[in-house]
C-alpha cells in the first residue's frame, strides 16, 4: 500500500472511523511516508500490469455519480509509458461517452486491476486525459479513436481475502491439455486391446 493512495483517500470521516476500529496509528505512520508527486510503479506493478486482459476503471460525472466501465483488449493492450504513466488504446463501443463525458470535467479516475486465478487485485489512482493515438501503439486492424494516457498518483496491492479464483477459456485449456492428450492415448489403447479381443 503506497502512502499516497492512502494520504489521497482518506478522508477525515475514514480517519475517524480508523480511530474507532483501532486501526489509525498503523495507517497514519503508512501515510506520513507520502512522496510528493505521488507514488511511481515498481517491477512487481509494471510486470503485472503488462499481462492484465481487462480493468475496470470508474470516473465521476459531473454531478458526483461514480461511473465504472470496462476496458479489455489482448494481454499487453495495457502499456506501460513511464514509472508513473500508463495508457491504453480506447476502442468504439455503444457510443454512450460517459467516461470521456467524466472527464471532461474531472480527470480523476481509479482503476481496479484482477488476477482471479492467483488471487491478487491492484488499485490505482491517477489523472487521465485523452490524446491521439502514439505512433507505434495501435494494435493491427483495431478501430481505435484514442488514446487515454494516466497520470499514477497512487497505487494499492488489495489483499486476496474473498477472491474466488477464476479462469478462462485459455487458462482452462492450457492446463488441460496434456490431460486430453493422455485421455486420447488410452482410448486409442483401449479401442487396440478391444479389437484384438474382438478378432479371437
Amino acid at each position: 500500500m503506497t502512502a499516497s493512495y492512502l494520504h489521497t483517500l482518506f478522508g477525515d470521516e475514514a480517519r475517524r472511523l480508523q480511530e474507532q476500529a483501532g486501526s489509525r496509528s498503523a495507517y497514519a505512520r503508512m501515510e506520513a511516508g507520502r512522496a510528493p508527486g505521488g507514488d511511481r510503479l515498481g517491477a512487481r506493478e509494471i510486470q503485472f500490469l503488462r499481462v492484465r486482459d481487462s480493468f475496470y476503471m470508474a470516473s465521476v460525472t459531473a454531478d458526483g455519480w461514480p461511473y465504472l466501465q470496462h476496458r479489455g483488449g489482448a494481454p499487453g493492450f495495457l502499456k506501460i509509458l513511464g514509472p508513473d504513466r500508463i495508457g491504453f488504446a480506447d476502442y468504439p463501443g455503444n457510443r454512450q461517452y460517459i467516461s470521456l463525458g467524466n472527464l471532461a470535467t474531472s480527470d480523476k479516475v481509479s482503476l481496479f486491476f484482477m488476477d482471479y486465478p492467483e488471487r491478487r487485485r491492484l488499485k490505482l489512482i491517477g489523472h487521465a486525459r485523452t490524446t491521439a493515438m502514439p505512433d507505434g501503439f495501435a494494435d493491427a486492424g483495431a478501430p481505435e479513436e484514442r488514446f487515454i494516457t494516466i497520470d499514477v498518483v497512487g497505487y494499492d496491492w488489495n489483499c486476496p481475502k474473498y477472491i474466488t479464483p477464476r479462469f478462462t477459456a485459455a487458462e482452462v485449456r492450457e492446463v488441460i491439455e496434456d490431460l486430453q492428450q493422455e485421455a486420447a492415448v488410452l482410448r486409442a489403447e483401449n479401442q487396440r486391446l478391444r479389437d484384438a479381443l474382438a478378432s479371437r
